[in-house]
């Protein structure tokens, strides 16, 4: 919404954020003022917008990375930001693609629906550093209809 966006960039004076729907991450250099960040932006979320900022909250450095939007971002000693997916989701994944291939071959599931899921897979994977994990992941599926 455009006021929590003008009390980052306005107000806090933080340069570079990120938001998407529910989930944001401020980068700043200095620990102390991202806590005094947080407190106003607690005091506005509760106050005029009568939510809560849930206890997952936290302000780390940057270097030992950080869990967003499905993505564990980390910065290298060059300065670069790498995005590799997270564990937890990439287990996720390999359970749903030994699913397809048991529930493809005994007729539970269509091509169809697969091929839609691989493509939001794709599209998802895409936004980070995967190419290696795509690779092997969806190269191991294999979908093979069962002889009756």
């Amino acid at each position: 919404n455009k006021q929590t966006f003008r009390l980052f960039k306005e107000k806090l004076h933080i340069k570079y954020y990120s938001r998407y729907m529910d989930d944001c991450v401020l980068i700043y250099h200095d620990k102390m003022y991202l806590r005094n960040c947080l407190e106003k932006m607690r005091k506005h979320i509760e106050d005029e917008r009568l939510l809560k900022i849930n206890q997952k909250t936290e302000i780390v450095p940057i270097s030992q990375g950080i869990d967003y939007l499905g993505f564990r971002f980390f910065l290298t000693e060059t300065g670069k930001v790498i995005r590799r997916l997270r564990n937890s989701n990439k287990k996720r994944m390999k359970r749903k693609l030994k699913f397809f291939s048991r529930a493809y071959a005994s007729g539970d599931i269509e091509l169809a629906a697969i091929t839609r899921s691989l493509a939001s897979y794709r599209g998802h994977l895409s936004h980070g550093h995967t190419y290696r994990l795509q690779k092997n992941l969806l190269n191991n599926l294999v979908l093979r209809k069962q002889n009756k």
